[in-house]
């Protein structure tokens, strides 16, 4: 019999197909204990159940041994760049000029991610785009090799470099990843043997095979462990790469707004221990957002604040420049260090303010920048470091290293909203740098958007939190990783028209806008407070990074805000937490927090390990291969999954969503509000626009479910950790107050009230909160 006589036709040629689909999809079962999550795995099933189709398609109405893998591989093209080049926050069904090139993008991150993570490394998006893309290609050389040219045994070498990567990294696989990939190229072997005219016994041969599949495979699993138990078989160990640290970390001082956010290291950079000054250690648990009104009560790593390196002052419309400092100053270890002259070189002071002293242990950082408290501190450090007073900087002649030591006295100024209320825009020194603006062809468009969110502010201050608060809202940004391509030569506008990025965009984006309202702004950088381990002992690791903007007020000196989402760094400074304000003794909610099944999760949250234990992964592949074997069955459901949308709709309501669905049925009402304006603040609004319309407000169920819906959109933005909340409860608030505003305008007197002229519309009566 010749090689083309063996190659399958017909029936037998799609049962072919089908199961070179299925040893590769068994196949990526080896790369589970590599890649966190499950998400990755579905979308490179999915992918190839559906090339899997289309070669099969193809082979059914063909008979060339090279047509079906053009066809697939062309799908396979169009697919992927449909599905990762599209522009971030944006569905695209057809690709556009630039989608190759995003593609591509994601692609060189995918290589960046894997090079500098540890394992398992995160399952993120450009990743994931490696992992479908190498599945892909083996599903199509398998199909080649033992379909289009009847040689099934060879397409085993193509199944093996799935396995690679846990071979060489030395990571055990799934067992039911062998099981699989080992039955469906067992079956592929033994479909590929049976004669094709012997249909007489045709019933008896296919049962034999695979009786005698499932029989190797068996025997395999469980004489498998019995003889790797014995002496000699496992002797031998493979080179342990990947699964230590990828070297010391360094802060990036030249921070470009076009660049993605790869994976940020895991490695431990700082350890450090927080003591007040009556000597007791912080707590293990940190309290939670406004259980004190004093923050002088308790000293914890949150009330020092991030330890920031350096900070950024120079801006050319898409990257900032460091620019060199004079830090030749010295000092003595219990001079404090700090921008206020007025205090530099005093010893720390109660009756100013909270003390706290810090001692800080350096991991695996290089950087010769000090991590140090944002406010007025000593430091004792050994070695040639100098003191920058205009940048408040701690610059060293050489980088710090593993297991270096060094101490703060922070003194923590009782800073409250109520002190930069009215407080006057401060001269920093710095000759005009930290208002400078640059010249771009959308700056003017910046700052007449920065005006129209502040419009209804009288202070600086209050301009900062109109700024702040049109940041922090989900439902106006999103943190993301990714960065869009450039449209334009001004990287603030492009981010303000794509609304995704990460810390360096929303505090950059921030400063812009304070400089164009005459608020003198610069960037901060440096790393988040460190989780407690529970002894007492903070550690910080690489994922802490952060970037944030600090603002100048006469008197206070630079201030910090935090305009980044809740999602990525947790409640803002108390100054400027709304949440706070409202939330100390004697303003605690009326009602309880809606509750849910699950807390929330944001989409948004900066990949980590996963959660999941090794028994639930394993039982989770059961699951998995189910969806693959059943995807027929899904797309056959596809109407009862278009029914039941609403129903869908209410299972994933966020506070978020429900917030923008009532204000998108307030807004067809005539009832609408700024972007800057606060949650609770959109509650008078409401009724103030009400009164005016109709000579009434909202009560009963649409104003309690107005006051319900704002303050569980403020909790979700402003608490420290993810709030519970019932999907069905937020639908019902949602239906009860667009009712009930419906009702109350409809409700409006023919002839006006003593507030409205007669032919006023709710439209023509809207102002900001």
């Amino acid at each position: 019999m010749n090689a083309r006589a063996r190659i399958p036709r017909g029936s037998r040629a799609t049962l072919a197909t089908g199961l070179c689909a299925v040893a590769t999809g068994s196949s990526l079962l080896a790369l589970t204990g590599l890649i966190d999550g499950t998400t990755w795995l579905v979308r490179a099933w999915v992918a190839i159940v559906l090339v899997a189709a289309v070669c099969a398609g193809v082979r059914s109405v063909t008979r060339s041994w090279w047509a079906p893998t053009l066809a697939g591989l062309l799908v396979s093209v169009a697919g992927l760049v449909v599905r990762y080049g599209a522009p971030p926050g944006r569905i695209q069904v057809l690709p556009d000029l630039g989608a190759l090139e995003r593609t591509l993008a994601t692609a060189r991150e995918g290589v960046t991610v894997i090079n500098q993570s540890l394992v398992p490394m995160p399952g993120v998006r450009p990743a994931e785009l490696l992992v479908v893309t190498g599945a892909l290609v083996v599903l199509l050389v398998t199909d080649l090799v033992a379909v289009g040219l009847g040689a099934p045994a060879w397409a085993g070498l193509a199944l093996v470099t799935l396995w690679f990567p846990a071979v060489v990294l030395g990571f055990p696989a799934s067992a039911w990843a062998l099981a699989w990939t080992g039955l469906a190229y067992l079956l592929l072997l033994a479909l590929s043997a049976a004669p094709a005219a012997a249909h007489s016994d045709g019933g008896r041969r296919v049962g034999t095979a695979v009786v005698c599949a499932t029989g190797v495979v068996v025997a395999t699993l469980v004489a498998g462990p019995v003889i790797a138990a014995l002496p000699g078989w496992a002797s031998l160990r493979l080179p342990d790469f990947g699964t230590g640290p990828v070297g010391p970390l360094q802060l990036s001082d030249n921070l470009d707004l076009r660049e993605s956010l790869g994976t940020r290291s895991g490695q431990v950079v700082l350890r450090y221990t927080v003591v007040g000054a009556d000597g007791e250690p912080a707590p293990a648990d940190e309290p939670s957002p406004g259980a004190s009104a004093d923050p002088a009560q308790t000293v914890t790593a949150r009330l020092v604040g991030p330890l920031r390196a350096f900070t950024l002052t120079s801006f050319d419309g898409q990257s900032w420049q460091r620019d060199d400092g004079d830090a030749s100053g010295t000092w003595e270890p219990e001079e404090l260090l700090t921008s206020d002259p007025t205090i530099r070189g005093s010893a720390p002071d109660a009756t100013r303010g909270t003390i706290a002293t810090v001692q800080v242990e350096v991991g695996s950082l290089r950087e010769r920048h000090l991590p140090v408290s944002t406010f007025p501190r000593t430091v004792d450090v050994r070695g040639a470091w100098g003191y920058d007073e205009l940048r408040d900087e701690v610059v060293g002649q050489r980088s710090t290293f593993d297991g270096m030591h060094y101490g703060m006295v922070v003194e923590v100024p009782d800073l409250t909203a109520d002190d930069l209320e009215n407080a006057d825009v401060g001269d920093p020194g710095d000759d005009g740098a930290s208002l400078v603006v640059p010249a771009t062809s959308h700056s003017d468009d910046i700052a007449a958007l920065a005006r129209d969110l502040t419009q209804d502010a009288t202070t600086p201050y209050e301009q900062a939190m109109d700024l702040q608060s049109y940041f922090r809202a989900t439902t106006n940004f999103q943190y993301d990783t990714r960065v869009a391509p450039a449209r334009s030569t001004d990287a603030v506008w492009d981010f303000l028209q794509s609304r995704r990025g990460y810390c360096v965009q929303f505090a950059t984006s921030m400063a812009m806008m304070a400089r164009t309202l005459g608020i003198p702004a610069r960037v901060g950088v440096g790393f988040l407070p460190g989780d407690n381990n529970g002894d007492g002992l903070y550690v910080v690791s690489g994922r802490k990074s952060h970037a944030w903007p600090e603002l100048y007020f006469e008197g206070s000196g630079w201030v910090r805000f935090e305009p980044t989402p809740a999602v990525q760094t947790g409640a803002p400074p108390i100054w400027s937490d709304p949440f706070t304000a409202v939330s100390g003794p004697g303003n605690q909610p009326t009602e309880a927090a809606p509750s849910g099944v699950a807390p929330s999760v944001a989409a948004s949250q900066p990949a980590g390990r996963s959660t999941t234990t090794t028994a639930e992964s394993t039982s989770d592949h059961w699951v998995t291969v189910g969806v693959v074997v059943g995807f027929v069955l899904v797309a056959s459901i596809l109407g009862l999954t278009v029914a039941r949308r609403r129903t869908r709709t209410r299972a994933d309501l966020t506070p978020e969503r429900a917030w923008l669905r009532a204000r998108r049925g307030l807004a067809n009402r005539g009832v609408t509000w700024t972007d800057s304006t606060t949650p609770r603040g959109v509650v008078a609004t409401v009724q103030d626009q009400l009164r005016t319309v109709s000579g009434s407000t909202l009560s009963g169920p649409p104003e309690a479910a107005l006051v319900a819906l704002a303050r569980t959109v403020e909790r979700e933005r402003y608490a420290r950790e993810p709030i519970e909340f019932d999907p069905d409860e937020l639908d019902r608030w949602v239906d009860e107050l667009v009712g009930g505003v419906e009702a109350l305008l409809k409700e409006r007197p023919a002839g006006g009230t003593s507030a409205t002229p007669e032919d006023a519309e709710p439209g023509d009566l809207v102002r900001g909160g």
